[in-house]
């Protein structure tokens, strides 16, 4: 097996593995362990995608989810990607936010600049301008606070997909 992953400056941190088996039988293994009794995790198999979730319980705001795709190369070669991420509700919210905040940026912008060519006062739009990319860099450092408060959860996924993948 080996693992290539991206680096730590992402906010969905992706990995890529490598295996000499089938895709039925890694399918398998996963709905195997996650239908066992001693099973805390929430999950979704649909054909070769499946969806972790952390267990009801422990979730919050920032509970990532792991989602993994597995894909047949071969007859018995098979890779297995996996994303970590927020929950879909909580990254549409932030991508959301982050487009408002760039179209509001564009839209102050051209306000500045008309009120400026035109000699009036562009001090709001002029503030406007400067505070949006401050507040976008906040949200971006919301976002890897958030990344690290899941940070243990998101751990403890990546062991039970490990543990899954290697179990025999």
């Amino acid at each position: 097996m080996e693992e290539q992953k991206n680096s730590d400056i992402h906010l969905r941190p992706r990995f890529k593995l490598n295996f000499n088996e089938s895709q039925e039988y890694l399918i398998s293994k996963f709905k195997e362990n996650l239908k066992e009794e001693n099973c805390k995790y929430c999950s979704k198999v649909v054909d070769g995608h499946i969806v972790i979730d952390v267990p009801k319980d422990e979730n919050h705001f920032w509970s990532p989810q792991l989602n993994i795709e597995i894909e047949k190369i071969e007859t018995n070669k098979t890779i297995v990607k996996g994303l970590f991420g927020p929950k879909p509700q909580v990254w549409t919210l932030f991508m959301f936010f982050h487009f408002a905040v760039a179209v509001a940026f564009i839209g102050f912008s051209v306000m500045a600049y008309v009120q400026w060519s035109l000699k009036t006062d562009y001090s709001f739009a002029l503030t406007i301008v400067i505070g949006l990319p401050i507040l976008w860099i906040l949200m971006y450092f919301l976002g890897r606070i958030g990344k690290k408060r899941g940070h243990k959860q998101m751990d403890e996924l990546h062991s039970f997909m490990m543990r899954t993948l290697n179990k025999k």
